[in-house]
């Protein structure tokens, strides 16, 4: 096999598929992740995850210029799309090992029911059906220069307030899931 072949295989193996899903979430069909967001997004499979610490601080990332939706925006801990015969559990796992560095304790589903439509400055649009988790790490943060550009442990608290106060500031999801995670917050 030459290296051409190599190489072609390698970038075949590395192309991230996402879950497209009808209205009611029913699998539909999958598409290439790099080609499904853009200004009519088809409705897909997602998650999103919480991270908090031994201390009970949660995760807060701050998405690299170079994500193609939401470049440098404060969002949750992670986020990520199931491969089409992956649990959301099992991908959740993978997308922490991957984008920060971290192994998962605790994971739990919190939000099944979550889902979101939203156009970002750029006019992408994210059209997602977004099971939310939470779960706790005991690990260091190692995040990847190309997922998370900056990050931080913040007291829950604080964290609420400022999503409340200051919502432009954030990701569209996460000022859509905290009120739902921290009703009384």
């Amino acid at each position: 096999m030459g290296q051409n072949s190599l190489t072609k295989d390698r970038d075949i193996l590395e192309i991230e598929t996402v879950v497209l899903v009808a209205d009611d979430g029913t699998p539909i069909g999958t598409a290439d992740k790099a080609l499904v967001h853009d200004d009519n997004t088809a409705l897909h499979l997602a998650f999103s995850c919480h991270v908090f610490d031994e201390n009970g601080r949660i995760l807060v990332t701050r998405r690299a210029l170079t994500k193609k939706a939401w470049p440098g925006v404060w969002t949750n801990s992670f986020c990520g799309h199931p491969a089409p015969s992956e649990t959301l559990a099992d991908a959740a796992r993978r997308r922490a090992g991957h984008e920060l560095g971290i192994a998962l304790t605790e994971l739990t589903l919190v939000l099944p029911d979550f889902r979101y439509r939203a156009i970002d400055a750029s006019g992408i649009v994210e059209n997602e059906i977004c099971p939310v988790f939470t779960a706790i790490t005991h690990s260091t943060v190692v995040p990847r220069a190309d997922e998370v550009m900056e990050w931080r442990w913040v007291p829950r608290d604080d964290l609420v307030t400022a999503v409340r106060t200051t919502p432009w500031a954030f990701s569209p999801w996460l000022t859509l899931q905290l009120p739902l995670l921290f009703p009384q917050g």
